[in-house]
């Protein structure tokens, strides 16, 4: 194993990673494939539904709007500081070795629970597909039998463990077929669905209304915080592109470009999904209804032979399993990314800093993701029967965490160059100002929602909902490791190993 040893004037730490192979393509379909469009879609559609009916359109807006925002943060800091660590070594520049610790470990869980989700889904269309190929439903009852959803959930992660260990160009290459193929049958889905209305053969067959996209009509405070929690759900992932920022062949461009055509392409996929849907199936609680609860957990496997046909419905089972697999295996690259540049600045065990000589990539980082995982899903599965629900709402308290602090970093980072020009005070100051502000309001109140177990799937401990243990009670054993770690090896937290800093005024707007 290699470890990290160089550094440039900035204090950042070169980790041995195999640097010119991911352009500005490869860079999104690898950010498109993190966020997974397929399985977001079917596991997040009835928790939006149920939280706000047909504004589904625009929750996924209102989700939109601070990704978006909080995308430029990510860029410029990137364009000035491109480390694998991301929002971990731009939160410890800006803020200091203890936020910057923090926000990292948001980042790690994040992943970590996002994997266990991912691979749930995978289990139950697996499954799902087997039995239609082979025309026995009752082989798509055992994703519900917890030892054999438990026992092929970890098959899954192991195998996506491995290939994520097995270098980038190894990632980059699956992940255009697997992209390629759910994107052209999510299309060819919300397509036949729409005709479906067109030719009046739809259960609901409701009229276009532009109203879906209006937030600000129709929506409680609280059933707008759910959906928007769902929603930034929905685009997590994206930030992968900026992780890989030192295997890019332009460092300080190529990130932040996939990251937004990333962002960009989601929001468009999304909403032309939700729309073919609605109008489709509608958002009641009945039949195919969106609000059905017994379709809650997977929308798609409800719809696809009604909308696709019984020789065409299996195809939308394949689509998912093969995004579920696809993000399965690219999470792993942010985490075990994050883990790589903490353990080279001594924020981890510096065992995390390990690069493989032959693959180039963190292995040990990656194997220590998919254990942990494996082990996350496993007890979680026992805990609770509706493991999805809770997963996602807690993910959404995550993903505002350090997405939030990212976006104040970039602010504070380059406080002293805000306004030297139109470009700095938009994309430096403005757009991340709001994005962060977006985010934190979001996480503050997805906190105080969580603890009341209604909002998951209604399972708690002590009375307060099991979302609040799994989102911010993980926030708060992270502090306790961090202040152990703290003891254990102070390098980090004296600023010894990354410093906290500023960049002298720049004028020069970057690209």
């Amino acid at each position: 194993m290699t470890e990290a040893v160089a550094h440039d004037d900035s204090g950042l730490v070169s980790k041995g990673l195999a640097s010119g192979k991911i352009g500005t393509l490869s860079g999104a379909v690898l950010g498109i494939s993190c966020v997974a469009p397929g399985y977001t879609l079917t596991a997040s559609i009835g928790l939006i539904v149920a939280a706000v009916g047909l504004k589904m359109p625009a929750i996924f807006i209102a989700g939109f709007i601070p990704m978006f925002l909080t995308a430029y943060a990510y860029r410029e800091l990137n364009s000035r500081a491109p480390d694998c660590g991301a929002s971990f070594t731009w939160s410890t520049k800006a803020f200091g070795p203890y936020v910057g610790w923090m926000c990292g470990w948001g980042m790690v869980v994040a992943s970590i629970i996002v994997l266990s989700n991912l691979a749930a889904i995978a289990v139950e269309f697996f499954y799902l597909f087997i039995a239609r190929i082979l025309n026995r439903p009752e082989i798509a009852d055992l994703a519900g039998n917890t030892a054999v959803n438990i026992a092929t959930t970890l098959a899954f992660i192991a195998i996506a463990t491995y290939i994520a260990s097995r270098g980038i160009t190894t990632s980059e290459r699956v992940q255009y077929i697997l992209v390629g193929f759910q994107m052209i049958v999510l299309l060819a889905f919300a397509v036949a669905a729409l005709w479906h209305v067109g030719t009046g053969d739809a259960p609901a067959g409701l009229a276009f209304d532009l109203d879906w996209f209006n937030p600000f009509t129709g929506l409680a405070l609280s059933a707008f915080v759910i959906g928007v929690t769902g929603s930034i759900f929905a685009f997590w992932g994206w930030d992968t592109c900026l992780t890989l920022g030192e295997e890019s062949k332009d460092p300080t461009k190529v990130p932040g470009r996939a990251g937004l055509v990333c962002v960009l392409s989601i929001l468009l996929t999304y909403l032309l999904v939700a729309v073919a849907v609605m109008m489709y199936a509608g958002v009641g609680a009945e039949g195919l209804g969106l609000g059905n609860e017994e379709n809650a957990d997977n929308v798609f496997g409800a719809l696809a032979d009604p909308v696709l046909g019984t020789w065409a419905g299996p195809l939308l089972f394949l689509a998912i399993f093969a995004s579920s697999v696809a993000s399965l295996q690219t999470t792993f690259l942010p985490a075990a990314r994050a883990m790589l540049a903490m353990g080279a600045y001594r924020a981890f065990p510096d065992r995390f800093a390990s690069v493989h000589p032959r693959f180039l990539v963190p292995v040990f980082s990656t194997v220590v993701a998919g254990v942990v995982t494996g082990v996350f899903y496993t007890v979680v599965s026992l805990l609770s029967e509706s493991v999805l629900l809770d997963t996602i709402a807690a993910l959404g308290i995550m993903i505002c965490w350090y997405y939030g602090i990212t976006a104040f970093a970039c602010v504070w980072y380059f406080r002293r160059e805000l306004f030297a020009n139109l470009h700095n005070a938009v994309f430096k100051f403005l757009f991340p100002l709001l994005g962060g502000l977006v985010l934190a309001a979001v996480f503050v109140i997805s906190v105080r929602e969580s603890m009341n177990p209604e909002n998951g799937s209604g399972t708690s401990v002590g009375g307060i909902g099991l979302v609040f243990y799994m989102g911010f009670g993980i926030l708060l054993f992270g502090a306790v490791l961090m202040l152990i770690w703290r003891v254990r090896s102070p390098g980090f937290f004296q600023g010894r190993t990354l410093r906290r800093d500023t960049p002298a005024p720049v004028d020069t707007p970057v690209g």
